[in-house]
């Protein structure tokens, strides 16, 4: 693919320290692409055309004046649940939203090193679902098969950086919406470590479940974005110290000679069942990562009770979020689990965060024989746009849960993991392999990644829009 929308985050970084293409061109390019396919896939929420352009044009003064920062001049997009100053934050609810005062902390971060927002991208009411449609905001569509989601919550962000709207996006993940995106759509895509990305002015984001993370065609740039948005704000209920090294590094690094547990086990009372082409893709990467000299092996994480880590979690999060919106307008099954929320998850969060350690040592007992565990990050294929058109509270949840059963855990674990591409269906819709690491040990699972990258080359791969 030519042109530079489809050139990466590096490489667009690289190109405008080095003078052989500006800013303007850059933010240009990526409005004209926009322009060109958001028509059909819907990633945006909202484009920044002025503002982008504005801050082009600064950027482009500070890299004449010598200036040099890791993404000075590069368009991005963020999720449509993150700040930007002077726009709104619906989270796809209808309400009576006011523009933000200022940027959260993602965005100060990204745009201290320089990078544009050029966009907001869609999702669903509060994350809740693995697609990113809402009747107030409409619908992503996936650029491989417009008639499927791109996944969710961030699947507007995993879209936009697919069909080369921009070279990565942003998204956040409290029960894998970045990782199911990411699958669905042939990207890379990182849940950090909890607390290694600040969610601030969300101190506690969905009560430790939801982080923030990079999506993006390569390992290289899904680590350089993570690189940028690593750090904490000093109100943060979750604080790391910084990485020894950087995440870049890592993608540069080879991994060693690796234990990899590989796992198509669920949670219990979640459903099992993975489709046959996802679990053959998966055996097939396990198959690779033996040939690259790994040492594979079928091994199971004790899961234990984690449910009752999400529940609280999750719904009483849903209520804190939809209760600070003026004039909330959701959809029925939004309230519903907000009310649950109100109800019991309240009432539980005590107790669930006090099973973290009781958790943590059951599902961590497989790190004892393995370095990373390997399991799909889906069940199941896309569902189709609009599949959940109009469902109640009850058959979405169980229809989702179908779906993508294998990526929450990690969320009420805390813990690092990545989803990588893994091949395609015979639908010719991608599928995704998750990487899922102990406590800290994203620069572990990058640099596994960036091998497997190397030997299947999945970024030369583009949907035909």
């Amino acid at each position: 693919m030519g042109g530079l929308a489809y050139k990466g985050l590096a490489e667009q970084a690289e190109l405008a320290a080095a003078g052989k293409v500006s800013a303007k061109e850059l933010v240009e390019a990526s409005l004209a692409r926009i322009d060109e396919v958001d028509g059909r896939v819907g990633a945006f929420r909202v484009v920044r055309y002025e503002a982008a352009r504005a801050e082009a044009a600064e950027a482009d003064r500070r890299l004449a004046a010598g200036e040099r920062l890791p993404l000075l001049g590069v368009p991005v997009a963020v999720k449509d649940d993150t700040d930007v100053r002077g726009e709104t934050t619906p989270f796809a609810v209808r309400g009576d939203h006011a523009p933000a005062a200022r940027d959260a902390e993602q965005v100060r971060r990204l745009r201290e090193a320089g990078a544009i927002i050029v966009g907001k991208t869609r999702t669903c009411e509060i994350g809740l679902w693995p697609f990113s449609e809402s009747p107030g905001y409409g619908a992503a569509r996936n650029p491989w098969k417009l008639g499927f989601t791109p996944g969710g919550s961030s699947g507007g962000s995993s879209a936009a950086v697919a069909a080369g709207m921009v070279p990565a996006a942003v998204g956040s993940d409290g029960a894998g919406s970045i990782r199911i995106p990411a699958a669905w759509t042939n990207l890379v895509g990182i849940k950090p470590q909890r607390g290694r990305v600040s969610g601030y002015p969300h101190t506690d984001p969905f009560n430790g479940l939801t982080v923030w993370g990079p999506l993006a065609r390569t390992v290289e740039d899904a680590a350089l974005l993570l690189d940028v948005l690593t750090g904490s704000h000093p109100q943060d209920v979750h604080r790391l110290d910084p990485p020894r090294t950087p995440f870049a590094e890592a993608a540069r690094r080879d991994p060693g000679r690796l234990r990899v547990a590989v796992s198509f086990k669920t949670a219990l009372g979640v459903p099992g069942r993975i489709d046959p082409e996802i679990r053959r893709a998966v055996e097939r990467m396990a198959r690779l990562l033996t040939d690259l000299g790994h040492k594979v092996f079928p091994a199971d994480p004790d899961y234990g009770p984690v449910a009752l880590g999400l529940v609280p979690r999750g719904t009483s999060g849903v209520a804190d979020w939809l209760d600070s919106i003026p004039g909330a307008r959701p959809e029925a099954r939004t309230e519903v689990e907000a009310r649950i929320g109100r109800t019991v998850g309240r009432r539980l969060l005590p107790l669930a965060r006090r099973m973290d350690p009781y958790l943590r040592r059951r599902a961590g007992s497989v790190f004892r024989y393995a370095d990373v565990v390997l399991t799909p990050t889906t069940a199941q294929h896309p569902s189709k746009v609009g599949a959940f058109d109009g469902a109640g509270y009850q058959r979405t949840q169980s229809g989702v849960a179908a779906l993508c059963p294998l990526a929450w855990p990690w969320n009420v674990l805390g813990w690092p993991g990545m989803s990588v591409p893994a091949g395609f269906g015979r639908d010719g819709l991608p599928i995704g392999a998750q990487l899922l690491g102990h406590d800290g040990e994203e620069a572990g699972l990058i640099s596994l990644a960036a091998q497997l990258q190397e030997a299947e080359r999945w970024q030369d791969r583009f949907p035909a829009l």
